[in-house]
């Protein structure tokens, strides 16, 4: 691995989601350049087979290293479960690798807490990795699941309040298996824009986490650990897509609330 820490930290997700986590990283660690890579083309990966996401992941994981990243966010709990590993394995040694699932846990663990909700995609809920890596660590955790397919591409679609939002939302969390819980886990990168209508729904009863400051402090412990930290910063973010969205560019620049350079770029052949 080239050792220069003014090299880029590249996150990838399927779509906008991931720039929670992008956000949060850019406001923990500003003197980081980044480069992001939202898989639009084939958003949300909630839906896609184990298979796909983690082809996915290979090939925007090779682009990015293309690219010269130090490290590479997997700012996806569908890809983080999926393909993690695999991407461990198949680039060892050529960049550092942070997934959005496995500090979340550690967060859940430092807690006390005693009944853990968790809401995601169809995938992320099918993998168990939640339930089982929380379970690994406290045996005593009781830890419910409910998969939430319509709220990815509510929020793609710009749906993050109102009535529509309020209805689909109250109606996830009003199912049976999220009842008497002491926490909620967001476990996809896109319900942190649905935080406060979540919020609202508990009113203060039930602890909310997400990954996205989580993992950026983790992001930089391992940057520090791995003396990569930058210094200053040596150039500007920058944005790719694999197809074109409206929805992308106007929350890539609700978030930053400054000029970005948006690129599509073709990965896949």
């Amino acid at each position: 691995m080239h050792s220069s820490s003014s090299r880029p930290i590249g996150i990838f997700d399927s779509g906008i989601g991931g720039l929670t986590v992008a956000k949060a990283v850019h406001q923990a660690l500003p003197d980081e350049r980044l480069i992001y890579f939202g898989d639009t083309i084939h958003l949300p990966y909630g839906d896609k087979s184990a298979d796909a996401i983690r082809y996915y992941a290979l090939k925007i994981s090779k682009f990015l290293l293309e690219q010269d990243c130090k490290m590479i966010i997997i700012a996806c709990n569908s890809a983080s479960s999926a393909a993690y590993d695999l991407l461990l394995d198949f680039f060892e040694g050529k960049t550092l690798f942070v997934n959005v699932v496995d500090p979340l846990v550690k967060k859940v663990l430092e807690k006390n807490y005693r009944h853990v909700g968790v809401i995601a995609t169809k995938a992320t809920i099918h993998s168990s990795i939640y339930k089982n890596k929380i379970k690994a660590g406290n045996q005593h955790i009781k830890v419910s699941q409910l998969a939430t397919p319509l709220l990815a591409p509510m929020i793609e679609e710009g749906f993050y309040s109102g009535d529509i939002a309020k209805g689909v939302i109250e109606n996830y969390l009003g199912q049976p298996e999220l009842q008497g819980i002491d926490v909620l886990l967001l476990a996809c990168t896109h319900y942190p824009l649905i935080r406060k209508e979540i919020e609202n729904y508990y009113g203060g009863k039930v602890d909310i986490l997400d990954s996205t400051d989580i993992v950026a402090d983790e992001a930089q412990r391992l940057l520090k650990n791995a003396g990569l930290l930058a210094d200053k910063k040596s150039g500007e973010d920058h944005f790719y897509v694999s197809d074109y969205t409206v929805s992308f560019e106007q929350a890539a620049r609700l978030f930053y609330k400054e000029s970005i350079t948006l690129e599509v770029k073709q990965i896949y052949t």
